[in-house]
């Protein structure tokens, strides 16, 4: 069943003129709520149980705490929201280290504004996004060789039937939802099931999940 609640939305960003812009194109979408914003990485903890969003719009460069130790430190929290890092910065490692740290989403500024609406309810709905021009180098990541493979299949061997199971699905990017309705589970055990899967993979998130699914040929 379709969530009626709006989808709750926290912008991170040190440029007043973006979190403005950003504020009129999702919140113009009306299944989604712009309910807070905050300037620096270091306020967003505190935003964060202030608003209890869903999906963090969050910008790389900031002057006090950038958004890749931002994302990995929201990853830490008991009930992380969905984060789409949404920045100018487009450079492999920028991609790589959000991805490590557990973001479900890398977007460039520059993406259509409907583009960057669809992503917060791709997220939302526990899959992942990424800019196209980033795909090519997820392929090189994956495509890095025999022993890059072998360390995937060890590291997977740790989970569970049933987190397997879910992890490859995630891989073949399939929503929470979706899993469930899949491997007959429901939602919160899905999540529960992805939850021990990251933490046991040392991934910060569905994104590291699928690489590594990926990396160890499963799907």
């Amino acid at each position: 069943m379709t969530d009626p609640r709006p989808i709750r939305v926290l912008i991170v960003d040190d440029d007043p003129m973006v979190i403005a812009g950003l504020e009129l194109i999702v919140g113009s979408a009306p299944d989604i709520d712009v309910v807070g914003t905050a300037t620096d990485g270091d306020e967003v903890i505190d935003a964060i149980h202030r608003h209890h969003p869903d999906v963090v719009l969050l910008d790389v460069r900031m002057k006090r705490q950038d958004g890749l130790v931002t994302t990995a430190a929201l990853n830490r929290l008991p009930h992380p929201p969905r984060i789409i890092v949404l920045t100018t910065w487009d450079t492999d490692d920028v991609v790589r280290r959000a991805i490590a740290g557990g973001a479900a989403g890398f977007l460039l500024k520059t993406a259509n504004p409907a583009d960057i609406v669809q992503a917060v309810r791709t997220v939302h709905a526990g899959a992942g996004v990424l800019s196209p021009d980033k795909v090519p180098y997820v392929f090189d990541v994956l495509n890095e060789g025999r022993s890059d493979r072998d360390a995937a299949s060890a590291a997977l061997s740790r989970l569970s039937a049933r987190e397997r199971d879910v992890a490859v699905e995630v891989a073949r990017g399939l929503s929470n939802a979706q899993i469930g309705a899949k491997l007959y589970l429901g939602e919160a055990t899905v999540k529960t099931h992805l939850a021990n899967a990251q933490r046991k993979l040392g991934v910060g998130g569905r994104v590291g999940v699928a690489v590594l699914v990926t990396k160890a040929g499963l799907v």
